[in-house]
């Protein structure tokens, strides 16, 4: 860094705006080569934050103050953040509820050379929010889409539980109906790979519940307030998270990190597979079959319920022998 004129030790030049004007500029000039040769305008998909206005960035900024119109999940929620940064481009609603009137009134600004912003309430539009469908057909369209990256509770809680990170699956919302729920937890109950679902506090009870005894009592997170003055991430098995929220409910939408299954090709440590062992032969001493008690301990541990069958089949053959 080099000084022009008269400075002292501390001055900066370029200053570190005119650095983030030259580098705003180089963006806009690729960005323009988007709709180069179209009549159309173009969707830009901007991630806004979770919950610390100042998570936004200066991309994002840019996009939603030169846009012509802004589609928000919830107009009111976006004013702020456009408040606090002083934008006045003009905003419409447009959620997963919106009629499919509004898709194509947005199809048609976009038709006729307008750029469109789309937001959500919090993070990427899209991801358990609105906009994978106005996406979805403005591609069929030929309309450009353009993503603007920002923070997102999925990656900010997965980072931040201390579980693998190396391989996860997202799943979103889980069904709000009891069975429906219990048929959804079933069907990832194998996978080995890091869990990560959204729910909602008043159903966060039932739903722990209903994870501990499919799932089995693994080591998990619930995040919650993610960014903001009063962020929460609580960490333990299942059943010290159920108890926890069981005394006090938890505010705004939380974000739960459950660790996969054992591998099944893998071979489960020993002290905690002897012990599920065991609890399968207490099972068939009280008068269960071993099918029924191998699946039930392999529902309550995630441990494999066929490695659990065959382990109580031997013992069962060596106890007759003897």
């Amino acid at each position: 860094m080099t000084c022009r004129g008269r400075c002292s030790a501390k001055t900066i030049w370029p200053p570190p705006l005119e650095v983030a004007r030259r580098s705003l500029s180089k963006v806009r000039r690729e960005e323009n080569r988007v709709n180069r040769g179209s009549q159309f305008g173009a969707l830009y998909i901007v991630g806004t934050p979770i919950g610390n206005l100042e998570d936004v960035t200066l991309r994002a900024l840019r996009v939603l103050r030169e846009a012509d119109l802004i589609a928000a999940e919830d107009t009111r929620v976006t004013r702020k953040l456009l408040a606090r940064y002083d934008i006045h481009t003009p905003i419409a609603s447009y959620h997963e509820n919106s009629p499919p009137s509004k898709l194509e009134s947005l199809l048609a600004r976009l038709r006729e050379g307008a750029n469109v912003a789309v937001v959500s309430d919090a993070g990427m539009p899209g991801i358990s929010d609105p906009g994978a469908d106005l996406v979805a057909a403005c591609l069929e369209e030929g309309i450009a889409v353009v993503a603007i990256p920002g923070p997102t509770a999925v990656m900010t809680a997965l980072v931040l539980s201390g579980l693998a990170a190396e391989r996860f699956a997202f799943y979103g919302f889980l069904p709000s109906a009891k069975q429906a729920r219990r048929k959804a937890l079933e069907d990832v109950r194998a996978r080995t790979e890091t869990l990560i679902l959204y729910e909602a506090p008043h159903r966060l009870e039932a739903c722990l519940a209903d994870m501990r005894e499919i799932l089995g009592d693994r080591r998990a997170a619930a995040a919650r307030e993610l960014t903001k003055v009063h962020e929460e991430v609580a960490r333990g098995r299942l059943s010290a998270l159920s108890a926890r929220f069981a005394e006090r409910r938890p505010r705004g939408e939380i974000t739960l990190i459950i660790e996969g299954a054992q591998d099944a090709g893998g071979t489960p440590p020993a002290a905690d597979f002897g012990e599920a062992v065991a609890q399968v032969r207490r099972l068939v001493s009280e008068g269960a079959s071993l099918r029924d008690a191998a699946r039930q301990v392999a529902a309550a541990t995630g441990l494999s319920r066929n490695k659990l069958y065959r382990a109580g089949l031997g013992k069962r053959n060596d106890d007759e022998q003897e």
